[in-house]
């Protein structure tokens, strides 16, 4: 009988999978070791206990009181909320411990007895909030592995190993050189107690004290114009939906180009800094939007009619084709929208995009060219109509 240390049955839990594959190495089948990997449907795991993980969910209710979610947590519900086609690619999934596996493959079902999360409560924790709001998972897989031992000594060991390797991210280093503190400085000449994120390890608690860097940069490298174009071949301006670290890697060229003398990036430099405070300003604005009250969108969060949050999918496009509008001036680089365009106009045009060209979903519009061309047609128009005025 299967019984555990402390007396009973061993809990025995099924799960959905949609693949496995044995991948115990030599040493695994010598020590009497089991090791799968595959994928499973992402809301299976809200069934799996964590009791041998060395950390639980990081915002779980402490008493009464939720701790404050940190950057991880919000960019993996993102991801669910946003961009649910590549979660399975940008997770690093779960590892599970078990005491005993059973694999049925006709059924595509994995039983374990005695399971428990090691790495992964995180997400697990992110993945129960998301659903437990409303949220939706149809198609969203997750990687997972199993280690199947009854060891109890290597599964503490496996659990503290697996959650404390510490990879130095890219936010800090750019931190830790202080390539950024030149943009915090021109952002808090518009936002004064506002501080950028510097690096990965600031405590959770404390996070949302911080404005999120790399999304700053996204909505920038949106708003950058053609003639600052400093890549090659034509803009486009797709990544800056997804690829958050490519946009920090480009400053960094950037701001390198820039301390170097290289009179092009030292340009692009300064549009990068002049524009920071105007251009946060604008995210905030079209992310709660309220022009999109009656649209019938249905990836917009409501709180009745007042707008909560428009998908970053939906936003970039538009702000993509507002760097028509960038000019400079003595006072520096601003984004100038001429009072022909209504933003109005710009919601309806981003509606027929998302409805027509995305197939309402805002994941692949944020990442569909057309959908961007379709907007920056309009603000094209509306910017020979407005130059045609003033000459």
């Amino acid at each position: 009988m299967n019984t555990s240390p402390m007396g009973g049955t061993r809990p025995v839990v099924s799960l959905p999978i949609h693949s496995i594959r044995n991948i115990a190495s030599p040493e695994d089948v010598s020590e009497g070791r089991g090791v799968f990997c595959g994928q499973m449907p992402v809301e299976a795991i809200l069934a799996l206990p964590t009791h041998e993980n060395v950390r639980g969910y990081l915002v779980e209710a402490e008493g009464k009181q939720r701790r404050a979610t940190s950057q991880v947590h919000r960019a993996i519900r993102e991801t669910l909320a946003e961009r649910p086609s590549v979660f399975t690619v940008l997770n690093s999934g779960v590892v599970i411990v078990a005491s005993k596996s059973e694999i049925d493959e006709s059924k595509r079902s994995l039983k374990l007895t005695d399971p428990s999360i090691i790495n992964g409560s995180q997400t697990q924790g992110v993945v129960r909030d998301f659903v437990e709001s409303g949220g939706t998972l149809s198609d969203v897989h997750i990687k997972f592995e199993v280690i199947v031992t009854t060891d109890d000594d290597l599964i503490a060991d496996i659990s503290i190993a697996r959650n404390f390797q510490n990879d130095v991210q890219l936010i800090s280093i750019a931190g830790k050189k202080g390539e950024l503190n030149e943009l915090e400085q021109a952002l808090q000449k518009g936002l004064p107690d506002t501080k950028l994120r510097k690096s990965e390890t600031q405590r959770p608690a404390d996070d949302n004290d911080y404005l999120p860097t790399e999304k700053l940069l996204q909505v920038i490298a949106a708003l950058v114009p053609h003639e600052l174009w400093w890549k090659q071949g034509e803009p486009n301006k797709t990544y800056t939906y997804s690829a958050k670290a490519t946009c920090l890697k480009d400053f960094r060229t950037i701001y390198d180009g820039a301390k170097r003398g290289d009179a092009r990036l030292l340009d692009v430099y300064s549009f990068y800094l002049e524009i920071a405070t105007e251009a946060w300003a604008l995210y905030s604005k079209w992310k709660r939007h309220q022009g999109f009250q009656g649209t019938g969108l249905r990836s917009i969060e409501r709180d009745g009619r007042e707008i909560v949050e428009v998908p970053d999918g939906i936003v970039f496009p538009i702000l993509a084709s507002l760097s028509q509008f960038a000019v400079r001036s003595k006072a520096g680089w601003a984004v100038s929208q001429p009072a022909l365009l209504s933003d109005s106009e710009l919601i309806e045009t981003a509606k027929r995009a998302y409805m027509e060209i995305a197939k309402s979903k805002p994941e692949i519009m944020g990442k569909t060219r057309a959908c961007y061309t379709q907007l920056e047609q309009i603000t094209a128009i509306y910017k020979k109509l407005s130059n045609a005025r003033v000459s």
